[in-house]
């Protein structure tokens, strides 16, 4: 791990039923906010997975700056975990008591405040990504883990919750989300990891990878980068039943 990263992956591989969907990685992750983009099956869902400690590697390290702390990462995978009955300030009230925060302080910095009793059936879509981001974010964890943030979301929200997700990467903070949102990345990212076929086809900051590939978006990466290495892979993603999404 370099000096300044808060997370790495070190020869980090991960299989599934024996077929690698994350394959030999090795990747530091420093503050600011990285956007981890590629392809479905790509590996994105189980490099966020390694990276929160939802998940062991098969082989390699993952490691993350002071382990021991009250809440060295938080995390939001996919599909987002409440439970029906409870309000939004009282789901929130459960992850807050565990690191002795303040669940309408976390309620306000999502802007969700409005919202607090509502039950968590009752909010929409985007409401729910929110107290997500919400949940993850809350005791300011060093390392921020967020898989795909904007899914499902409307054009609006997903604007809302990206640049609310992004705001908690301050004072060293570590954010890494996973977006298929090119632009937003493009708008919000300082790190941008793409991964093709499960590794990592070219990592570094926004601004430096631009320069280095001669094209001025996120999306123009994407397509020059991705885009070759899938045409040059014949198997350029893992696609297995019931993983395809990892």
């Amino acid at each position: 791990m370099s000096d300044d990263a808060v997370a790495s992956l070190s020869g980090v591989s991960r299989t599934y039923g024996g077929i690698a969907v994350l394959d030999s990685v090795t990747l530091d992750v420093g503050p600011g906010v990285t956007a981890v983009v590629g392809p479905n099956g790509s590996g994105k869902s189980t490099m966020l997975g390694l990276l929160a400690g939802a998940a062991e590697p098969t082989t390699g390290t993952v490691s993350v700056t002071d382990p021991s702390g009250p809440k060295p990462v938080g995390y939001l995978p996919q599909r987002v975990p409440f439970r029906d009955g409870f309000t939004a300030r009282e789901t929130l009230a459960f992850y807050a008591r565990l690191v002795d925060a303040d669940p309408d302080a976390a309620l306000e910095r999502v802007g969700l405040s409005d919202a607090a009793e509502r039950p968590v059936e009752a909010l929409s879509g985007g409401m729910r990504r929110l107290l997500g981001i919400a949940q993850a974010t809350v005791g300011t964890p060093p390392l921020v883990v967020l898989d795909e943030p904007t899914s499902g979301l409307d054009p609006g929200m997903r604007e809302r919750a990206f640049r609310t997700a992004t705001r908690a990467a301050t004072d060293g903070t570590a954010v890494v989300l996973s977006s298929h949102d090119l632009e937003l990345v493009d708008d919000h990212a300082d790190g941008v990891v793409l991964l093709a076929g499960g590794q990592v086809a070219a990592a570094g900051s926004r601004g430096d990878l631009l320069d280095n590939y001669d094209v001025a978006s996120v999306d123009e990466l994407y397509r020059a980068v991705v885009g070759e290495s899938v045409a040059a892979d014949a198997s350029p993603a893992v696609h297995v039943t019931g993983v395809s999404d990892r």
